[in-house]
């Protein structure tokens, strides 16, 4: 039978059992500081090492800085591709920020963000688009709402068969 007595002799190092964002009981000045509150919400995470082939969709916000390839939905959330993110997907997600490369649809209802170190080739999907200088997105934009939402000025252009708010970005050009 283990005893942590028996684990302390062989050299084994106490692993601490108190909670996340608990003080360990004692009066020192550290409380004040564990007491405030903890984040309740953080990301999932595909961490660098992980490699993903299929379909990925959820309710919770995402950080990738993994590989991915195939499909992710995650309507609600925000998905962030992390600087060493390799994505190959079409992606549908409130939020999408891109710090790594990607490859494919990204879909967002609010925005989509390119660092300076972010990477697009294909088609972006959103209402407001920021692009950091030395992005590089190749490929198809649509920004603002969607056409059935426009006033007819909007749906003129619509009807004539011109997208008016489409069009290729070369790297680090602002719209």
């Amino acid at each position: 039978m283990w005893k942590k007595e028996d684990a302390k002799s062989q050299g084994v190092t106490d692993i601490s059992t108190t909670p996340v964002g608990t003080a360990p009981s004692g009066n020192s000045s550290s409380n004040a500081a564990a007491s405030a509150p903890v984040s309740a919400h953080v990301a999932a995470r595909i961490s660098q090492g992980i490699k993903i082939k299929g379909e990925v969709s959820g309710k919770e916000d995402l950080f990738i800085d993994g590989t991915l390839e195939g499909k992710l939905d995650l309507s609600g959330a925000s998905v962030t591709i992390g600087p060493n993110g390799k994505v190959k997907a079409d992606i549908v997600a409130r939020e999408i920020v891109v710090r790594g490369s990607v490859s494919g649809k990204l879909t967002a209802r609010d925005r989509v963000e390119l660092s300076n170190t972010g990477s697009v080739v294909g088609e972006v999907q959103t209402e407001r688009l920021a692009i950091e200088d030395g992005a590089v997105l190749r490929g198809k934009i649509e920004t603002g709402k969607p056409l059935g939402n426009r006033s007819d000025a909007g749906n003129s252009a619509a009807t004539s068969g011109e997208s008016p708010k489409a069009g290729s970005v070369a790297a680090g050009t602002a719209i």
